[in-house]
């Protein structure tokens, strides 16, 4: 890890990659107390809301057949994009996972 400044703090928010929770990685992080580390849970789908587009898409689709892959192609690709221009639906999604979206600010700068 590389710093560009001698007073800035950073973050990293990491998941349970092998990586990431290896022996190594920990003498790597807990040596730099500049460093913060936030590890997300093993597995939260309520906090993803990548889950809930996934979610809507697989029940706009049960119940219909297509003859091939490249039609069953097309029709996820349009019901993606009806999602893409409803933006209070994505929205949703978001205020779904009733997670903190307010911008970070470094409070000791």
């Amino acid at each position: 890890m590389m710093r560009t400044s001698s007073s800035a703090a950073a973050g990293v928010i990491w998941d349970g990659l092998n990586t990431h929770v290896s022996r190594v990685m920990a003498e790597l992080a807990s040596a730099r107390d500049w460093l913060t580390i936030v590890r997300l849970p093993p597995y939260a789908h309520e906090l993803n809301p990548v889950e809930s587009v996934w979610s809507l898409l697989k029940r706009s689709l049960a119940n219909l057949a297509k003859r091939d892959i490249s039609q069953l192609t097309a029709l996820v690709k349009t019901r993606l994009r009806r999602m893409q221009y409803r933006p209070g639906l994505l929205d949703g999604f978001l205020a779904g996972t009733r997670l903190d979206l307010t911008p970070f600010h470094n409070l000791s700068n």
